[in-house]
C-alpha cells in the first residue's frame, strides 16, 4: 500500500532509509521504473537496526496484502 497510488502490486524494489528526527523511510517502485513511492505508514520512529526493519518491510511486501511499514496497524 503506498501513500500516493494505493496498492501496487508485480516486481517491485524496496528501498529502506534513515532520514533527519531518526526517523526511517520505506519506498518502493516497479522494477526499471522511475518513480518511488512511499510505503504507508512510513516515515516510522527509527528503533532497533536498520537491517531488520527492512528485512521486516521486504517481507510484509513479499506477503501482500495492502502491506505497510512494519508496526503499523492497517488503514
Amino acid at each position: 500500500m503506498t501513500d500516493e497510488v494505493g496498492v501496487i502490486t508485480g516486481p517491485l524494489t524496496l528501498c529502506t532509509t534513515a532520514v533527519a528526527g531518526d526517523l526511517v523511510r520505506f519506498a518502493v517502485q516497479y522494477e526499471g521504473a522511475d518513480e518511488w513511492y512511499t510505503l504507508s505508514g512510513s516515515p516510522l520512529p527509527h528503533h532497533g537496526d536498520p537491517a531488520a526493519l527492512h528485512a521486516a518491510a521486504l517481507a510484509s511486501v513479499r506477503r501482500g496484502g495492502a502491506a505497510r511499514a512494519p508496526g503499523t496497524a492497517p488503514a
